[in-house]
């Protein structure tokens, strides 16, 4: 048992990545299925209007390279990688123009994001697309995300886009992250094979059991299984975000979703997203450098749980990147806080002393006002 609810889990998600694989948006690899991109598209904007709920959502689409095949007329998927990125190109023109028509029809706006594991790997990349995203969303823009499969090679592989689901999920600190496939959800065996097999309404995220229960691959269109969308519910808990697994067929499967009804396979993540956060900064042992910053800034720091602005930075040490984990210490050295360095070290060395409204012509830009944000900051014991 879960210490949660799903009702809980569900009503309470006030950012939500949705993720649809690509034998429901091609309706088993037979071209775009327009219908159902726009139910899911009705939905989406409904959830993100309720009243009362200040709710972002984010989509990420499978199907490029499916359209692509059936544009190019390939009844199979190819193997060859310039063969699937050929595919990929061909299929993303049409994939995001139903998007864009059909959030459009709904009175929303939408951007398109293409990502690849490396853009999430970086740190300063894995920043810059976290500043995108949640810059949209602040503007009321829904992101429709998907893989860049034209310049990716080894990315393109079995359950990629569940993978990128939690990791877009770790990136913008999602509540929750829904995974539609063409499957009711989790069973504790194959149901085609066990008719003994039992439906699994709810586990905990990253439970081994889980993996145990998993088979192999469900389409040949999309090439995930169900074990891609265990890893994927798994890596979303790692950042506090908790999943669920179900048939994107059902339906009102987002509204009743969103109201807390009974749907579905939900993995709770075992740890709330701001503790799961902070514990991760506060676990790292190899620090990059160090912002020496003075006593009217520790003050604000640990009393009112400020951010640290570059003005209260008097010295810089080592060398770091956009990104790296610093710590944040007293004119003594004794460690405050530490936290994700918005700015190089060279940069920081620019700016200590200075007030925000300066950053940008001191540096010719300005990636934030803050050095430190206060939600990328933990303050030391």
């Amino acid at each position: 048992m879960t210490n949660k609810s799903i009702s809980d889990v569900l009503r309470e998600a006030r950012r939500v990545v949705i993720k649809v694989g690509s034998s429901l948006v091609t309706n088993e690899g037979r071209g775009l299925d327009e219908a159902a991109i726009g139910e899911w598209c009705r939905q989406m904007a409904l959830l993100a209007r309720e009243p009362g709920t200040h709710r972002e959502v984010v989509m990420v689409s499978s199907g490029a390279i499916a359209e692509g095949m059936k544009r190019l007329g390939w009844a199979q998927r190819p193997k060859e990688v310039n063969e699937l990125q050929a595919a990929a190109a061909v299929g993303q023109m049409g994939l995001a123009q139903m998007y864009e028509t059909k959030l459009r029809e709904q009175g929303l706006r939408s951007a398109q994001v293409l990502l690849t594991h490396a853009d999430l790997a970086d740190r300063e990349r894995y920043l810059n697309a976290r500043t995108t995203l949640l810059t949209l969303l602040e503007y009321q823009v829904l992101p429709v995300i998907n893989e860049n499969d034209t310049v990716v090679t080894d990315e393109i592989k079995v359950g990629d886009n569940d993978t990128l689901g939690a990791l877009v999920a770790n990136l913008i600190e999602a509540d929750l992250l829904v995974i539609l496939t063409d499957q009711k959800g989790l069973y504790t065996a194959d149901p085609r094979a066990n008719p003994g097999a039992e439906f699994v309404h709810e586990a905990r995220a990253g439970d081994l059991a889980l993996e145990r229960m998993a088979g192999g691959a469900g389409s040949s269109i999309g090439k995930g299984g169900m074990l891609t969308k265990i890893l994927a519910a798994k890596r979303a808990a790692g950042s506090g975000a908790s999943t669920v697994i179900a048939w994107g067929r059902e339906p009102d499967v987002l509204l009743r979703l969103a109201a807390g009804e009974r749907i579905g396979t939900l993995l709770v993540a075992p740890t709330q997203k701001i503790q799961a956060r902070k514990q991760w900064i506060a676990d790292h042992l190899q620090l990059r450098g160090a912002l020496v910053v003075d006593d009217g800034a520790v003050a604000k720091l640990r009393s009112a749980g400020t951010s640290l602005l570059p003005i209260g930075m008097t010295q810089v040490e080592g060398v770091f990147a956009r990104g790296d984990v610093v710590a944040i210490r007293d004119a003594a050295g004794a460690e405050v806080a530490r936290g994700l360095a918005n700015y190089s070290s060279a940069e920081a060395r620019l700016l200590c002393r200075k007030p925000s409204a300066e950053i940008p012509t001191l540096l010719g830009y300005m990636a934030e006002p803050e050095m430190v944000h206060r939600d990328n900051m933990v303050l030391s014991r």
